[in-house]
């Protein structure tokens, strides 16, 4: 494989992982004990920290992508895993 693939597949194991790990560790100004801000959404998050949202985001996307690159370089599982008509 070559690397340009491996960092295509890589960038998009990542953009999985955002959606994976953003709603973990949000809470509200109601659960921090804060004051809402006028015109204020209830549901909005006290704060926010992108270092740790990032850093959590891609050590879940290097798993990921590690167990997608073992199962390439292994053949774990393949296509014809996945053929249920009985035909070879």
């Amino acid at each position: 494989m070559r690397w340009t693939s491996i960092l295509a597949i890589y960038i998009l194991f990542w953009s999985l992982s955002v959606f994976i790990s953003l709603p973990f560790g949000v809470r509200t100004h109601e659960e921090a004990g804060a004051e809402l801000v006028r015109g204020q959404a209830e549901s909005a998050p006290h704060s926010y920290d992108w270092r740790k949202w990032a850093i959590r985001t891609t050590v879940i996307a290097t798993i990921l992508f590690g167990l997608y690159y073992a199962n390439y370089v292994y053949g774990w599982v393949t296509p014809a895993d996945f053929d249920y008509t009985g035909t070879e």
